[in-house]
């Protein structure tokens, strides 16, 4: 049975590291502030943003709560964006040219993983995904 746990936490760690990686792509793709040089630097950088959203963004929003109240939530895109240019200092192949760069990039991320993590479980599996249509027959 833990076997079973343990490995749906393993495949669910992996789908949503390759979402991130995905919606970092689409940032990269539609941005010309962001740069990958090649696959290996998107993976490795979607690695060290999950880190650094996991370790170190809590501190800083929990620093700028204040501000965060006061923006209504707003400047947690700054903070995402911050996240972002921190990546790209410390991941070679991974670039991010300016503030607003990566402000952008962090609201396109946000929205790609939101739209492709509605069709992933906790488990990580994907999830159906039934479309109803209303028939009209006159």
């Amino acid at each position: 049975m833990t076997d079973s746990l343990h490995g749906n936490r393993v495949r669910g760690f992996i789908i949503r590291w390759v979402v991130n990686a995905l919606a970092l792509l689409v940032a990269a793709w539609i941005l010309k502030g962001i740069v990958i040089s090649s696959y290996l630097s998107l993976f490795v950088a979607a690695f060290v943003i999950g880190l650094l959203n996991a370790f170190l963004r809590p501190i800083v929003l929990l620093l700028t709560l204040p501000l965060n109240i006061l923006t209504l939530g707003l400047f947690t895109l700054v903070v995402n964006g911050i996240m972002l240019l921190l990546a790209g200092d410390v991941v070679r192949g991974f670039e991010v040219h300016g503030f607003f760069s990566a402000v952008f990039a962090a609201l396109i991320m946000g929205c790609v993983s939101f739209l492709l993590n509605l069709f992933i479980s906790d488990s990580g599996q994907i999830e159906n995904v039934m479309i109803v249509t209303d028939e009209h027959r006159f």
